[in-house]
């Protein structure tokens, strides 16, 4: 079989992963394929954190023994340790599949190459690096996770060609089209959770649901408001009345009050009170919550405030910016981020592992944030065990 065809099955395999998007946090997206002459017998999907690795539902969906010579793609290296389930690579050779093509090596240490020598022990043949950064990018949030045991901050924005997200008096709907923000939708549909500002909230008053396909999820939701603006207001936000107000998190200070707090309690919207000296919400201290809590990644949404503060404080994993078309050549236009003085280009901010996604005629730029003289633990995680750098 020809590399051509191998990435053909894996191209496949990374469709059935994406089957489990938003569903197997904190678990990796997996997809797996059986193939036998040249033709896709069974396929399998990773559903949830606790059930069936996609190897395993495979080799169930083929309902039967493989037929000899069979190959087994999978977008992620098999698991070889007894975690809630038990290791797929003594499945997959139980099963007698003789050859199995892998995407990305998985960055557990527990596994990180583990699972290649057992099955290559047991006489399978594995081929391993097929489409790896396409396969790695599928799970952005748990090899960040697995890597560094701290959850991805990542951030996204519509920007006009100059950098603007809104214009001298506010006016930012919409500066994208309608194929950028369902892609936006989509990226909610990933993360467990989505965080703005008070500004924002009180600007905007934002659903902050993902909407795909005419279904709706909610994420956890998270509203920075560290001396709790949001709840003076008359007018309470729909984020702390709507049906999902149960998974609203509401991220303050002990200058927000306490008599604040417990209103918000009242209405079934959970609190977290940080500490800290200034009324801004610390953004190391809410990371090292949201690791305690178990919450994977959270998706910044703004405004250009928060996420200006994010950047400033080296707290920002990963930046979505969508492109559009627009100029708005005013240079009091609202910038997406601010706050930092970069004298040279050697100070700059950068992004690493760049892709790029036309959408109408909008363009979406991604990557994870470099800071300079800094490389994040996982970026030299990725490059070593993702990428084989």
């Amino acid at each position: 079989m020809n590399p051509g065809d191998h990435e053909t099955f894996m191209r496949r395999a990374i469709d059935a992963a994406k089957r489990g998007w938003g569903d197997t946090h904190p678990n990796p997206l997996v997809g797996a394929l059986i193939v036998e002459n040249g033709l896709v017998a069974a396929e399998g999907h990773h559903a949830r954190a606790g059930e069936a690795h996609a190897e395993i539902n495979a080799l169930q969906a083929l309902g039967r023994k493989p037929a000899p010579g069979a190959t087994l793609y999978v977008t992620l290296e098999p698991c070889c340790t007894h975690g809630r389930t038990p290791p797929c690579t003594e499945a997959i050779a139980k099963a007698g599949i003789t050859r199995v093509v892998v995407g990305a090596t998985d960055p557990n240490p527990a596994h990180a190459g583990k699972g290649f020598d057992l099955l290559r022990a047991t006489g399978v043949e594995v081929v391993p690096g097929v489409l790896a950064d396409d396969c790695a990018d599928l799970n952005l949030i748990f090899n960040h996770w697995i890597t560094t045991g701290r959850p991805l901050f990542a951030a996204k924005s519509g920007v006009t060609l100059d950098g603007k997200v809104a214009t001298r008096t506010g006016d930012s709907r919409w500066i994208t089209g309608e194929q950028a923000r369902a892609d936006g939708h989509r990226w909610r549909r990933l993360f467990p959770a989505i965080a703005v500002g008070a500004g924002t909230v009180r600007a905007d008053n934002p659903r902050l649901t993902a909407r795909l396909d005419g279904k709706e999820w909610c994420p956890w939701r998270f509203v920075f408001d560290g001396l709790l603006r949001t709840v003076a207001d008359k007018a309470m936000p729909n984020v702390y009345t709507d049906e999902f107000r149960e998974r609203t998190i509401v991220v303050t200070t002990v200058h927000g009050g306490m008599g604040y707090v417990r209103k918000l309690q009242a209405l079934g919207v959970k609190t977290w009170v940080l500490s800290g000296q200034s009324p801004k919400v610390g953004f190391a201290d809410f990371r090292a919550r949201c690791a305690t809590e178990g919450i994977t990644g959270v998706f910044f949404e703004g405004g250009a405030q928060l996420l200006s503060e994010a950047l400033q404080a080296r707290e920002l994993d990963y930046l979505f910016t969508y492109h559009a078309p627009v100029l708005l050549a005013d240079e009091k236009g609202k910038g997406l981020l601010r706050g930092l003085r970069t004298e040279t280009l050697a100070d700059a901010i950068r992004l690493t592992r760049v892709r790029h996604e036309v959408l109408g005629d909008d363009s979406l730029m991604r990557g994870f944030v470099q800071y300079p003289g800094k490389m994040f633990v996982d970026e030299a995680t990725f490059s070593r065990k993702l990428y084989g750098e």
